[in-house]
């Protein structure tokens, strides 16, 4: 049987580099985004252009590229009161999370993809989630995503598989995995084109990347890419 992947595809980093690893190993590959009124939607468009120069760039992988899904998820971020889905100061909250912890997203985020996934026959359903040099959100715990997988399962009488090749590695590996899966042109691809900055930043160009290089996300992408480029 052919094996079928569904990529939950941001147009970040992580999620980018997931849909490498994930058209390196399986015959058809879709991929879902979700608009839920993130202040940095600006990854919506990354997403396309991405998509586009994957397919267009790297022939090995061209003819796995299925499908694109868009969701219309605006209600969460209607009910969400959080620095992603408002221009409020990113802090660490009391119960020690930072506010930029939207509750619930990737849970829903899995639920929705795997609704798709089992419409379509697609088995595998791939995140960029990881526990090693991350927010502290629950959301991406291995715990909280095998619990999710048993769950879907449970609920859609299917054999889904949740895979995330990114969960037991830091920024650093996760540049070397870049490498690894397309070399140089991957790397230069997902440097310039990929959006991880929560501010929606794109007219500053660093190192790294584009984004306001103060936020999380950018302090860890910065971080990630200097001890990767310090060990080769």
């Amino acid at each position: 049987m052919t094996e079928k992947a569904l990529v939950l595809f941001s147009g970040g980093q992580d999620s980018t580099v997931c849909l490498a690893w994930a058209l390196d190993r399986f015959e058809t590959v879709e991929t879902i985004g979700f608009d839920y009124g993130q202040r940095h939607s600006v990854e919506l468009e990354c997403r396309q252009t991405l998509r586009r120069r994957l397919a267009e760039e790297f022939p090995q992988w061209r003819g796995r590229l299925g499908e694109d899904h868009l969701l219309d998820l605006g209600i969460l971020g209607a009910i969400s009161e959080t620095a992603l889905t408002r221009a409020d100061e990113i802090r660490l909250q009391a119960d020690g999370l930072p506010n930029t912890f939207v509750p619930g997203r990737n849970l829903l985020f899995f639920t929705f993809a795997a609704t798709i996934a089992w419409r379509r026959g697609l088995r595998h359903l791939v995140g960029g989630m990881c526990e090693t040099d991350y927010s502290g959100y629950p959301d991406c715990r291995d715990d909280t995503l095998k619990a999710l997988q048993v769950a879907l399962n449970l609920g859609m009488d299917r054999r889904f598989v949740v895979e995330t090749p990114l969960m037991w590695i830091d920024k650093a590996q996760t540049w070397a995995l870049t490498e690894r899966l397309g070399g140089t042109a991957l790397v230069e691809l997902i440097r310039t084109e990929s959006h991880s900055c929560y501010k929606g930043e794109r007219q500053i160009e660093h190192p790294w990347g584009r984004g306001c290089g103060q936020c999380p996300a950018c302090e860890l992408r910065a971080a990630g890419w200097a001890k990767w480029r310090a060990g080769r």
